[in-house]
């Protein structure tokens, strides 16, 4: 049986990369094949460890699909060599790529795990090497000589989350992903507690199957009291949208003024999908629980029920690239395909 997982380190950019230059005091890109150099702890780790960056790390402000592809190739290509994928990258957009990847890779049957850091890895009160080492230990663990880890995950500050639950919530402390709607997968104290019924079953049956083609022309509006009209049917009369992605007030609510849901009701005739996610951290949308989300049900408005915006967007992404639309769209989207939602 199977004892040592070997693990593929990806860097794509990120303050987890950097190092401090002593003579410039400049923040500069790490040389990740000198990882275990910088980090000896590392080869304590019953584990092999191997590592990749993308050509030019990027900083994860600029991070958009070519790159989320690149990234899901990277993983394809290594895939029946490698037992676990741990991918640094940027905390800034994390939330969102790290969506994206567990839409893009159906039938995923082993550990893909995102994290970075809030200070550079050469820093003297770093939170990197703690992340980075668990994270590889988390990918590394096994279960009957399999990954016990069978999806993407993204850990920071002692607690593995199902990526497509998360969202930054904090741009200074260290604990800074939440996950409102679903428990940790697992949590690092002195030993690594997993949460066994709370990990997807993968279906090992299943070959790996990855998914390029993401549709981009979409768009997210934020509801706010005092939006213009004018504004509004601008917005909405892009001509190359889409997808529109609507992020109401508490349980699915918006403005019943007849200038918006006429607007929204003429984008749902030119057969571009709207989904409703909430703008609170945690809860679910519930169309015609309060009068103000009425007219959005009867319109044929998509449902996003307790989905983060992130993976909202990342799953829109995905199911236009795969031309699904009209009611095939809203009755998938509305349906958990990678465990985004209840």
């Amino acid at each position: 049986m199977k004892t040592k997982s070997n693990i593929l380190l990806i860097y794509t950019g990120g303050t987890i990369g950097m190092i401090k230059d002593f003579e410039t005091g400049a923040l500069r890109n790490f040389n990740f094949n000198d990882l275990l150099k910088h980090i000896p702890e590392l080869n304590l780790l019953d584990c092999s460890i191997e590592t990749q960056s993308f050509e030019e790390p990027i900083d994860s402000s600029n991070m958009n699909p070519t790159y989320w592809v690149n990234l899901a190739t990277i993983i394809e290509e290594n895939y029946e060599t490698f037992d676990g994928f741990v991918v640094l990258h940027g905390s800034d957009t994390m939330s969102y790529t790290a969506s994206a990847i567990s839409f893009m890779l159906e039938n995923l049957a082993k550990p893909v795990i995102f994290t970075g850091s809030q200070l550079p890895i050469g820093d003297l009160r770093t939170d990197a090497k703690e992340n980075l080492i668990t994270s590889i230990q988390i990918a590394a663990l096994q279960d009957k000589g399999r990954p016990q880890i069978a999806e993407v995950g993204l850990y920071f500050e002692y607690k593995l989350y199902r990526a497509n639950r998360t969202t930054k919530i904090n741009a200074e402390h260290f604990e800074a992903f939440a996950s409102l709607n679903y428990p940790e997968l697992v949590e690092s104290g002195v030993h690594l507690t997993v949460n066994v019924d709370d990990l997807l079953v993968p279906n090992r049956r299943k070959k790996l199957k990855v998914h390029k083609n993401l549709e981009s022309e979409i768009m997210l509006v934020k509801m706010f009291p005092g939006m213009s009209a004018a504004v509004v049917e601008h917005l909405f009369s892009f001509p190359n949208l889409k997808g529109l992605v609507l992020e109401t007030y508490g349980s699915g609510n918006v403005t019943t003024e007849s200038w918006f849901v006429d607007s929204l009701k003429a984008v749902i005739k030119r057969g571009i999908p709207v989904v409703n996610v909430t703008q609170c951290a945690g809860g679910s949308v519930s169309l015609g629980l309060y009068e103000t989300s009425v007219e959005l049900k009867k319109a044929g408005i998509v449902s996003g029920k307790d989905i983060t915006t992130e993976a909202a967007l990342s799953k829109m992404m995905y199911l236009l690239g795969q031309e699904i639309s009209g009611p095939s769209f809203k009755t998938i989207f509305e349906t958990s395909i990678r465990g985004e939602m209840e």
